[in-house]
């Protein structure tokens, strides 16, 4: 031991002995690079540290750090100057703002763009995404924040400022907080509840050009063209400290370290300055551009500085450097040191890093990470008696903790601190998809998460955990997760509302099992002590969990419902209306299987259990999930037309929405809008809940996301009345009752015969002329009731009524049109009636809506597994013959006359007629109407490809 404390004594004593501050010297950036011929307005660092993407006029371009050369071609597709870039957390994608209020986020491995969000309407200044990557918020010049789904491009909030333009916006990285700077104010939301602004803070005298904030998310920084930098505390809005002046000149953009120890700041006044966080003075001296420095950031692995400038250049400066030339009467010596102790571990020089951890300690007696790095040293020198006392000894955490890069190279070390800082990720990931409320079932309170998380640190089972691990030894991730998931699983209730269910406010202030056992209280008590009685802390239930008279929290429970249903740990199903010791079928028979929310409330959770009206498990099966009966699943199959698959494993999304929205068609809701909001997790959509809309626009709004969304046309298949929202959507969720219409197909050896036939009547030219057309054909596009729709047009040439319909409510019709076969519609709209001896003005259509399936081309994600036991080799395999004797198109050419074999084959037809202003309407029918051409053969009656406009 003394062979250690000897040498780092001759290393302390040695830094002792300076009696003159270090000589200070001018500082020069290692390495300066021209990225643009205009102003660098902004850069963005990949998390990786080794590459950057800077605007560059109309374009983007990434660079690689190192070798400061540029990465693969410009991203283009602005249309003006691009002001503002962030980078995803997972590396994966990047967003940029352009001048016209543009938005474009981009795909970097693919190197193209995923969507273009134009909401905006003026420059925008500032983009960020949130820590978990799902959400992206952006600052205009045109008043407003709006905050976007970063995985579908919806936008989610707007959020409007009376006073200003906005010109920077961040997450908190907690991603609990929304912060936004403007001319003189910042305000700040929980993104919880966007609606109502947490607080307002009167922070600068000028415009706010940036905002950071600290990794712990407990402090705010911000800086303005009054030349200040000023701290705030995140929880209140009130100021910390004094703020740090200096510059003389408008201040355009802030950064700070990952260890929260300096922010940096660039300047009018063409310099770069560093800030200590915690004294607020500045560290070391001023770096200097030749010209106006607009854009600032640090490298993730905190190595580099980089600032931008008016001439187009980026300076990187090493960071080692700027901090070794901080003169040791600077308060802010010891982040030098810090870092450099920091190294040495990393060089596994103990005894130096150890010197430097003292140093750090006496500069700043309560510094944990003085601590943190003397428990380190020691560690790995394998003093442990003497780095478990230093570990003792540690003063509480503060701003100083380690930040990421310092925890990284720490990580075999682990501290309480560390214990416990991990147990809080652990739960913050626990609880993402968890209720906003749930009721604590050992004392029957309703609480919040912020209770939920109070409880458990109070918990034995908290205590039990952190003495679980040996401050000697390694952080076990799956254990903390593993205790944390066991403590805050929930389970979820399922059930038909009756009359006098209890509400939040019934419950809020009280104890549930105090309160009287009458009607429907006694179901929310039974049902939390078999939840307590099954292991389960935590239990749900939506009349009282949620408050309804809040309509942001009803709409955030509305989008999230399906979420939190299938991560319960278990989904209790009550059937009030099935009596004790009923016999199969009494499920099938329940009211609770009529309603429209119980779909998505049995296909989300992966493990349910149905009780019966006195609290009994239906038909006494006593296993652990009622998933894996086969006859409560043959039951329920039978009972909602929903396929055992989906029944036991159901995933959302808009894939096979036709067959969705006919499990749901005969479902009855309370609420008539609820039809459709009872559908949003069944999909995978999240929109705006408007209670008041009518059934019609809630319908339609959703089926216009799910046909923009995927591009599936199966939802037109309907028959029925035609929605006010738009003439293509039916009026009512129970126009899907009628099974689709599925027009036989072809057998392989039918096919094979009929292109044969083909071969020898219809021209390779045409054939192929029209393949590459419907190739090229675009998707069908749906917004703002509009639907646009690539078909195949054929227009109307006669409609005659047939006679004798008297004063009928529908009526039927003869109908031809060129390249058809005559055809019988019934509808209850009066057609206009003509032929070609009595023509009309109004065109009208029958069209054939295109889809890509036609093409033949493979389904990616219905393709056999390469390591599938059953995929067969040969269906892979090409003779070695073809590929001698057939020409190299003949695959293009087989699938062009396959396409018209195809297209000669019975399908579902619109009806639509043009509008006076050019668009078009859909006639419903009350049968589906199967087309069919005339002749195969003919392919130039097929050839009128259109992408028509429909209201």
């Amino acid at each position: 031991m003394s062979g250690l404390f000897d040498v780092a004594k001759k290393a302390y004593l040695t830094a002792r002995r300076r009696t003159t501050p270090v000589q200070m010297t001018q500082v020069a950036p290692t390495q300066m690079m021209q990225v643009h011929t205009e102003k660098v307005w902004a850069f963005a660092f990949f998390k990786d540290g080794r590459r950057i993407v800077t605007p560059r006029n109309k374009t983007l371009q990434i660079w690689d750090v190192e070798k400061r050369t540029s990465v693969g071609e410009p991203f283009e597709g602005h249309s003006d100057f691009v002001y503002s870039v962030a980078v995803s957390p997972d590396d994966r994608r990047f967003a940029s703002g352009g001048g016209t209020g543009t938005i474009i986020v981009w795909d970097i491995d693919r190197k193209q763009m995923l969507f273009k969000l134009e909401k905006h309407t003026s420059l925008v200044r500032s983009v960020c995404f949130s820590p978990d990557g799902k959400r992206l918020a952006s600052a205009s010049w045109d008043k407003k924040v709006i905050i976007w789904d970063a995985e579908t491009g919806a936008a989610l909030s707007t959020l409007q400022s009376t006073r200003s333009s906005v010109f920077c916006v961040a997450f908190s990285p907690d991603g609990l907080k929304l912060a936004a700077g403007e001319y003189g104010t910042i305000r700040v939301w929980s993104t919880n509840n966007v609606v109502n602004i947490l607080f307002v803070i009167n922070a600068h005298h000028g415009f706010i050009e940036s905002i950071v904030w600290t990794p712990d998310s407990q402090q705010l920084v911000s800086a303005s063209h009054d030349q200040t930098i000023k701290f705030w505390d995140s929880s209140n809005g009130t100021q910390i400290g004094q703020p740090c002046t200096g510059h003389t000149h408008d201040i355009n953009s802030l950064a700070i370290s990952s260890d929260a120890s300096f922010v940096a700041t660039v300047s009018f006044d063409k310099t770069v300055r560093l800030w200590s966080t915690e004294s607020h003075k500045q560290i070391g001296q001023q770096l200097k551009h030749t010209t106006r420095a607009f854009s600032v950031a640090i490298s993730p692995n905190g190595e580099l500085l980089v600032s931008g400038d008016y001439d187009g250049n980026l300076q990187f400066w090493s960071i080692e450097d700027l901090l070794s030339t901080t003169p040791e009467t600077d308060s802010s010596y010891y982040l030098y040191l810090a870092h450099r102790s920091k190294v040495r571990l990393g060089q596994k020089l103990h005894a130096e890093a150890l010197a430097d951890a003292n140093k750090v300690i006496e500069l700043n007696p309560k510094s944990h990470l003085g601590f943190e790095l003397k428990h380190a040293a020691l560690r790995g020198a394998e003093h442990h008696g003497d780095a478990a006392e230093a570990s003792t000894t540690m003063p509480p955490m503060s701003d100083d903790v380690p930040g990421p890069q310092i925890r990284q190279q720490l990580q075999q070390y682990v501290s309480l601190s560390e214990v416990e800082d991990a147990i809080r990720r652990a739960i913050h990931t626990q609880l993402e998809n968890a209720p906003l409320r749930l009721i604590d079932t050992s004392t029957g309170r309703l609480c919040n998460r912020d209770a939920q998380i109070n409880a458990f640190t109070e918990s034995t089972q908290y205590k039990e955990l952190l003495r679980s691990f040996d401050t000697h030894g390694s952080l076990q991730m799956e254990r903390i997760q593993n205790a944390v998931a066991k403590y805050f699983s929930w389970v979820m209730l399922s059930h038909r509302w009756e009359r006098k269910e209890p509400l939040l406010r019934d419950i809020q202030n009280t104890a549930i099992y105090n309160l009287d056992p009458v009607g429907n209280i006694v179901k929310l008590q039974k049902f939390c002590k078999i939840a307590r009685k099954a292991g389960y802390r935590w239990a749900w239930n939506d009349t009282c969990c949620i408050d309804q008279y809040n309509n942001v929290e009803v709409q955030q429970s509305v989008n999230s419902m399906f979420v939190w249903y299938h991560y319960s740990a278990l989904t209790i199903v009550y059937l009030s209306d099935v009596l004790p010791s009923s016999k199969s079928g009494a499920l099938a028979n329940s009211s609770w299987n009529t309603r429209g929310w119980t779909v998505q409330e049995f296909l989300a959770p992966k493990i349910v259990l149905f009780y019966q009206a006195d609290w009994t498990l239906y038909l006494n099966d006593r296993s652990c999930n009622h998933k894996q009966s086969v006859s409560i699943m043959r039951e329920l199959e039978e009972s909602t037309g929903i396929n055992a698959r989906a029944l036991a494993d159901f995933r959302p999304g808009t894939r096979d929405a036709r067959e969705k929205l006919q499990w749901t068609s005969n479902r009855e809701t309370t609420l008539e809008e609820d039809i459709a909001y009872s559908l949003f997790g069944i999909f995978g959509v999240h929109l705006t809940v408007i209670y008041g809309e009518r059934r019609q626009n809630a319908l339609g709004r959703l089926l216009q996301e799910i046909i923009a969304h995927s591009g599936d046309i199966t939802a037109l298949d309907w028959v029925g009345q035609s929605s006010d929202f738009n003439s293509c959507l039916p009026a009512e969720i129970s126009s899907y009752k009628a099974p689709p219409s599925t027009p036989p197909s072809l057998s392989e050896h039918d096919m094979q015969i009929s292109v044969s036939t083909l071969r020898n009547i219809v021209a390779l030219e045409s054939a192929s002329k029209l393949y590459t057309t419907l190739e090229n054909l675009g998707v069908p596009r749906f917004a703002n009731a509009r639907l646009q729709l690539p078909c195949i047009a054929f227009p109307l040439t006669e409609v005659r009524r047939r006679p004798g319909q008297g004063e009928a409510k529908c009526f039927t019709y003869d109908v031809k049109a060129d390249g058809l076969q005559d055809l019988q519609i019934t509808t209850q709209d009066k057609l206009v009636r003509f032929s070609p001896a009595k023509r009309t003005r109004q065109t009208f259509l029958l069209v054939r809506p295109w889809t890509r399936y036609l093409l033949g081309l493979p389904h990616f994600a219905e393709l056999p597994d390469i390591d599938d036991e059953n995929s067969v080799e040969d269906d892979w395999s090409v003779p070695e013959s073809a590929v001698e004797q057939e020409p190299v198109d003949s695959e293009q050419t087989e699938r062009a006359f396959r396409l018209i074999v195809r297209l000669g084959q019975p399908f579902g037809a619109l009806l639509l007629a043009q509008q006076s202003s050019g668009e078009y309407k859909r006639i419903a029918s009350d049968n589906n109407i199967i087309a069919q051409v005339r002749d195969v053969t003919s392919v130039d009656n097929m050839m009128d490809v259109r992408a028509l406009e429909i209201l």
